[in-house]
């Protein structure tokens, strides 16, 4: 009984094998095809993919420029809003100039009087001048007269002395003796003041000459733009005029306005930012890489990326032009303690900033902080 119950699963049992062997057959093939696969996937990776550093930790930025006022001053005119196009010198905003101009009037005042009183300086020069000739010619003639007195004086001696001798003969009176000695009494009194005159002239000239040297301190210059009060004067008129341009703000580069945040009849302080103006034909790419990934990136490796905003379909060249100094870990406001016990180890990420081609950004614009997925090509240096 036994036997013949046996003998219907025989058939079972031969059909079974031949399955078997169907399926060692597929999976041999599947494991061929897998083997297959990670070869081809090992020359592709190594032919095309090895060498390439990949993030999508990238953001477009850009180095905007922040308008602020460098006076005090109520807003006039805001020529510009959100998304407009600038040039370089184009006027943003335009601010009350009231003051500025007052500050200008009593400094171009000031620099009038400063020349005024060179011009009087130079004047009173020229005058001093002929007052020490004039000084100079009464010497010489208070120096004529004390010779011409000292002359008399010689003439009056020697008359007195021939008198006197002829006294005691009788051949000249006493009267002519006492005329002879008072005319040299006379011409000596003379000769005293002559004296007296030249030591006069003289003191007129050394004074004169003293003040003419006082005055020619401040009149001893190239020229009347080189005299120290006319230059103060000069620069103070400079910083009010320079003062009354700052009522002007103009864009110090081309870009677009972005964050405006000032209205006319506001009143402003030095130093409030107003708007930016960002220059996006100028943006570049901050992408933050792992530091595992930058054992071979380097300065002006080839860069290609996308953008979230575009697509894949549109690829920017660009080139690493830079490579962070620290992590974003490490120049945040609390850094990280990593002495403590409980230190797990992160992996961080280093920003590396790569620079765009500006034919790419003309065609494909990008705005600031936007995504960006970077591919480096480490293998060209």
């Amino acid at each position: 009984m036994m036997d013949s119950a046996q003998q219907p699963d025989q058939p079972a049992i031969e059909g079974a094998a031949p399955k078997v062997d169907k399926r060692r057959k597929l999976f041999r093939l599947l494991g061929l095809a897998v083997l297959v696969a990670a070869l081809v996937w090992g020359a592709y990776y190594w032919l095309f993919q090895r060498g390439l550093e990949t993030t999508d930790n990238a953001y477009v930025a850009a180095d905007s420029a922040v308008i602020t006022p460098r006076l005090a001053a109520a807003v006039l005119e805001v020529r510009v809003a959100d998304t407009d196009q600038v040039q370089a010198g184009d006027v943003l905003v335009v601010l009350d100039d009231a003051d500025a101009r007052v500050e200008l009037a009593a400094a171009e005042a000031a620099l009038r009087q400063a020349q005024q009183r060179f011009a009087q300086a130079q004047a009173t020069g020229r005058q001093l001048g002929a007052r020490v000739a004039g000084a100079s010619a009464d010497i010489a003639a208070a120096s004529a007269r004390l010779g011409a007195a000292q002359a008399d004086l010689a003439r009056a001696s020697d008359a007195v002395a021939r008198r006197t001798g002829l006294t005691g003969t009788g051949a000249v009176a006493g009267e002519e003796l006492a005329q002879a000695r008072a005319a040299e009494a006379q011409a000596r009194a003379a000769v005293a003041a002559a004296r007296a005159a030249l030591a006069s002239a003289q003191a007129n000239r050394l004074a004169a000459s003293g003040t003419a040297d006082a005055n020619a301190v401040i009149t001893r210059v190239p020229s009347q733009a080189a005299d120290p009060d006319v230059r103060a004067a000069q620069a103070r008129v400079d910083a009010a005029r320079l003062l009354l341009e700052r009522t002007v703000i103009r864009a110090p580069l081309a870009g677009t306005v972005a964050q405006r945040n000032v209205q006319a009849g506001q009143q402003v302080a030095p130093g409030a930012p107003l708007l930016h103006v960002i220059p996006l034909a100028q943006a570049y790419v901050e992408a933050n890489f792992r530091e595992t990934q930058l054992a071979g990136v380097r300065v002006g490796q080839p860069v290609q990326l996308t953008s979230d905003l575009h697509g894949g379909d549109v690829v920017y060249r660009g080139r690493v032009s830079g490579i962070g100094a620290a992590s974003g870990a490490a120049t945040a406001l609390i850094p990280a303690q990593n002495a403590s016990g409980n230190w797990v180890k992160v992996v961080q990420r280093i920003p590396v900033r790569i620079t765009l081609d500006p034919h790419d950004l003309a065609a494909h614009p990008l705005p600031v902080g936007a995504s960006m997925e970077a591919e480096i090509d480490t293998r060209e240096d």
